[in-house]
């Protein structure tokens, strides 16, 4: 049965949700090779301040936004990183005209310009990103292991292993916040130094989910009493900034533990449908749908993975360490021995030395080897640029330093208010 999961999207970081089939895409319209951004809707005489920034392309008649894949449209960070993308994109297409002369078709200009996007998102993936998130012992190894590449199966298909997909990767539930400051209508008016997270101006966990093409954002044909924005209200774009400077810690992300952001203990859009009041608790619950998941879907133990990855198991006392009722549950459960893997990987990044800093071993192992095995199967990415890996130093430029890291990226893409 499980050989008959397949992916609905491509699992190379070909950035296929931000193109589409390139131009001429029926879906992800284009400006020429540019791709095509949206404007703000201004609200006049509205008591909040203007945020200077740009939406996502959207459908005039529901505001659906006009993306590679609608669940990036899903929350409002999602959204505006997607923006990025296509402004960064735009950015690229203009260098590739000043810088590479030579290159004097649009066809072969909108190539280019894709590769150099590509290129460098998938760099930044794995020495930003990856860096941060997991060992960098690990990322060292995955990165110089010659070896077979777990991500392709015996008939040379690549794949995503659901031990990443299903468990490990679901880190980032224990790591998003309850409100966010992430600008100065939602958030700290002046950017200063106001550390109270209760502070009622935020934006709540929910109200991301709000406002997007998914929910309040209807178009033309929003029905009569609901939000009637036609596009993004122009109090409401992020700033980027709060999010990559500075020293605040409740601008960026928890720490990867066993304790679920608080938001996620109780979907409030999910389950709503249904009548049969056991089906909805298990739907409202993320953490029951996590192992339920895992267990549906015969994903091995934490200590199996463990061990078929050659690493020392979390002990008992590791375990049973932190939460009363979680320990209990382990041991009413059996669990010690046999422990679901998205659990194992969060209670393995709580314990020291980790402190929930980043991934653990077999959590680092799980997500590096998947990740870059992907860049690795891709013919057409960055590690496999003929001559030798493509550098930073032969991609785009902010200010005369090079785009390594994610809040580079953002200042190229003019994104970084």
């Amino acid at each position: 049965m499980l050989g008959l999961l397949r992916n609905l999207r491509q699992p190379a970081l070909n950035l296929d949700s931000v193109y589409g089939t390139g131009p001429g895409d029926p879906v992800v319209p284009y400006d020429g090779i540019e791709l095509h951004t949206g404007p703000l809707q201004v609200l006049v005489g509205a008591p909040f301040a203007h945020v200077p920034g740009d939406d996502l392309p959207r459908d005039p008649a529901n505001g659906k936004a006009l993306v590679g894949d609608s669940r990036n449209d899903e929350n409002l960070i999602v959204a505006q990183l997607h923006l990025a993308f296509l402004k960064f994109h735009n950015k690229v297409v203009q260098h590739v005209v000043d810088n590479e002369q030579w290159i004097t078709d649009d066809d072969a200009r909108f190539v280019r310009a894709r590769e150099l996007t590509r290129w460098h998102y998938q760099r930044i993936v794995v020495e930003d990103f990856l860096r941060r998130i997991a060992l960098g012992t690990v990322v060292d190894d995955v990165l110089a292991d010659t070896g077979t590449n777990p991500v392709i199966n015996a008939d040379g298909e690549v794949f995503m292993p659901l031990e990443h997909s299903v468990a490990a990767y679901r880190f980032g539930h224990s790591m998003v916040r309850a409100t966010y400051d992430h600008n100065e209508n939602f958030g700290r008016p002046d950017g200063g130094d106001d550390p109270d997270p209760a502070d009622p101006n935020r934006a709540t966990f929910e109200q991301l989910f709000q406002f997007t093409g998914n929910n309040v954002i209807q178009g033309a044909d929003a029905t009569p009493g609901r939000f009637e924005f036609d596009t993004l209200p122009d109090n409401w774009p992020i700033r980027w900034k709060r999010f990559t400077d500075g020293d605040k810690p409740d601008r960026f992300a928890r720490k990867i533990d066993t304790h679920l952001a608080p938001p996620l203990k109780d979907l409030t859009n999910e389950g709503n449908d249904r009548t049969d009041p056991s089906e909805k608790r298990i739907l409202k619950r993320l953490a029951v749908r996590n192992l339920l998941r895992g267990y549906r879907l015969a994903i091995p133990t934490g200590q199996a993975v463990a061990t078929a990855l050659g690493v020392a198991a979390l002990t008992e006392e590791q375990l049973l360490d932190g939460d009363q009722g979680v320990a209990d549950a382990l041991l009413d459960g059996g669990f010690l021995d046999a422990t679901p893997l998205w659990f194992y990987v969060l209670k393995e990044a709580e314990v020291a030395p980790q402190n929930g800093e980043r991934l653990g071993e077999v959590g680092s192992r799980i997500i590096c080897t998947t990740i870059i095995g992907q860049l690795k199967a891709d013919p057409d990415s960055y590690l496999n640029k003929p001559g030798g890996a493509w550098t930073f130093a032969d991609g785009v430029k902010v200010d005369g330093r090079e785009v390594a890291t994610i809040r580079d990226f953002f200042d190229f893409a003019d994104v970084l208010i």
